[in-house]
């Protein structure tokens, strides 16, 4: 599995379709906060405005556009700049239109032609996973017609989307979903490739030499890497290798190494019944000491107890 799979499997990457919508001019919309997800909108017809931060111009949308807010952050949908400030709360939307859920969400003035479509959901991922390429995304990101492979790529998704959600063919939501969070990697990778390149983090991943050592910490997590072996694969020196690892991750080849291998042993506490000795043995440990002086430094407490808690429902108490 290539590096950003790899990392998006780990991250339990799962879409969720909302509703597709019928807005008619005027409306505007607040968008509440909501953790771990990334929202997205997808404009199937008409335009919108998107304001995502006070201090930062709204995004327009138009026909055939993606927007993606990787941190889920609150922010308002309006036809045009007059009605922004009087947004309605989406939950007050959603009860005042009678929207049970399925079929279309329809809302604004009756017998206007200014109508906006769109296809709005989010990408969930695993409350207590962690990576930082997530950290490293910017507020949004919006896609719109390029005309590059990639985007051609993209395109395609968001029109089958449109054409799928909510219109009640057999298994349409079913493919509009499963879609989504193909859109999601497309995006991921379009943005990594392009604008993505001004952020060390993000350009990390798409450096060829610190690729090839990311993707053999990936491949191998519980096989003793040394930085002499990382720099050999990247065919750099082991201080040019170290150094320009830093500058991209934020972090050294070891503790890079160390910090994927506890998410990878966090998961596997969760979801198998696997004794102690064999999560330590499967993500590099010979011991469980071992393995448990370093998991409890990362998450404040010994796997044992880090398992129980939860599956009782209260391990966000520790977090």
């Amino acid at each position: 599995m290539d590096l950003l799979s790899e990392i998006l499997t780990q991250l339990k990457l799962s879409g969720s379709l909302y509703f597709r919508t019928s807005f008619t001019s005027p409306w505007s919309i607040r968008v509440p906060a909501y953790e771990n997800v990334a929202r997205f909108h997808v404009v199937h017809r008409g335009r919108c405005l998107v304001r995502i931060s006070e201090h930062k111009p709204a995004v327009l949308l138009e026909q055939g556009d993606l927007l993606i807010i990787p941190g889920g952050a609150p922010h308002t949908i309006f036809c045009n700049p007059a009605t922004e400030k009087s947004a309605v709360q989406l939950e007050k939307v959603v009860a005042e239109s009678g929207f049970t859920g399925s079929g279309t969400l329809v809302y604004g003035e009756f017998g206007t032609n200014h109508e906006t479509q769109l296809v709005c959901g989010h990408f969930a991922f695993d409350a207590h996973a962690a990576h930082p390429i997530i950290d490293a995304l910017p507020d949004y990101i919006h896609t719109t017609n390029y005309g590059t492979k990639a985007i051609n790529w993209i395109n395609t998704t968001l029109h089958v989307i449109g054409a799928e959600a909510g219109q009640g063919n057999l298994g349409g939501d079913l493919i509009a979903l499963k879609l989504s969070e193909i859109l999601f990697a497309q995006s991921l990778r379009s943005y990594i490739e392009n604008e993505g390149r001004n952020n060390p983090m993000l350009a990390g991943l798409a450096d060829a030499k610190i690729a090839k050592a990311l993707s053999a910490i990936h491949a191998q997590p519980s096989h003793n890497w040394t930085v002499d072996e990382l720099a050999r694969l990247a065919t750099m020196s082991r201080t040019s290798f170290a150094t320009k690892f830093v500058h991209y991750m934020s972090t050294s080849p070891l503790n890079y190494l160390t910090r994927w291998r506890m998410q990878l042993a966090r998961q596997q506490l969760v979801e198998s019944e696997c004794p102690m000795i064999v999560v330590a043995e499967n993500v590099g440990y010979q011991s469980e000491a071992a393995f448990g002086r370093v998991f409890k430094k990362h998450f404040a407490v010994a796997p044992a107890t880090y398992r129980r808690q939860y599956r009782q429902g209260a391990i966000d108490k520790l977090q």
